[in-house]
């Protein structure tokens, strides 16, 4: 196992977050596709943080029965843990924006977008939160890249990639976030309810660039909180060649879009 960590210094202050949380109320976002070997681990330790906590699965019919292990665990939470059943892989974009709109027609404070696989870790769910409350914030991003922040069992070529994504990111949007590319993410519900969620275009990796892109067009600030990403222990990545070319591409093609806000007359 290696281990790589840009600073240890915030990681006191986080700890201090947790104790002392001023908790709200969460939907955390799980997209699934063949996660049997995480899921009733993963949904076990975000619900077991506050009772004010609930999590989404957004299952995209997973052959090896994601979907119905999360039907034989909702009785146990006491309506805290909700199902999204979708025929087919439709992509994580689509899966978000599904949550997305499923937390807007409840009466959610924050909706979260988290990995089921324990690479982002449900200890660091509560800073992310407190991220969020901050005046003028509309995102709060769990972020690899300042300090604090770093990965565990990654590959060079996977730094060299996320990284120089995010760099790349950086100079074509003027965005001031060191880890666009970020999939541990929280919103306020205000920003989601000013955005257009049909303006959303892509469906993979580009989609996490785009979201980030769409919140800082809208005027909102977007805090980075330091996290260790922990590339996952069981099952299988998602990431392919078509998700890097959709992210190359696409930070150019946003450049071009109009992400003003919602009309809402």
């Amino acid at each position: 196992m290696h281990f790589i960590h840009i600073n240890d210094k915030n990681n006191i202050f986080l700890d201090l977050i947790q104790e002392k949380v001023n908790l709200s109320k969460l939907l955390v976002i799980i997209p699934t596709y063949n996660e049997i070997e995480n899921i009733e681990a993963i949904t076990a330790e975000v619900l077991g943080l506050s009772n004010e906590y609930n999590v989404l699965v957004v299952d995209d019919g997973s052959p090896d029965g994601t979907g119905a292990k999360v039907k034989s665990l909702m009785d146990k939470y006491n309506g805290r843990l909700h199902l999204l059943e979708r025929k087919g892989k439709l992509g994580l974009g689509t899966a978000y924006i599904a949550g997305f709109k499923y937390a807007l027609e409840r009466d959610f404070d924050f909706v979260m977008e988290m990995d089921a696989d324990f690479s982002h870790n449900p200890k660091d769910v509560a800073a992310l939160v407190e991220g969020c409350k901050l005046p003028g914030v509309g995102m709060a991003v769990g972020s690899r890249y300042i300090k604090g922040g770093g990965f565990r069992n990654w590959s060079k070529y996977r730094l060299i990639l996320s990284y120089g994504a995010s760099i790349y990111t950086r100079i074509i949007t003027w965005m001031p976030v060191k880890d666009a590319t970020a999939g541990f993410v929280v919103y306020n519900r205000e920003v989601l309810e000013k955005m257009d969620l049909s303006k959303i275009k892509f469906v993979g990796y580009a989609f996490q660039i785009e979201m980030k892109y769409y919140c800082h067009s809208l005027g909102y600030k977007i805090k980075e909180v330091p996290i260790v990403f922990v590339d996952r222990e069981l099952g299988t990545s998602k990431m392919d060649s078509s998700i890097i070319s959709e992210a190359i591409l696409g930070v150019l093609q946003m450049r071009l879009r109009d992400y003003s806000a919602k009309n809402t007359k």
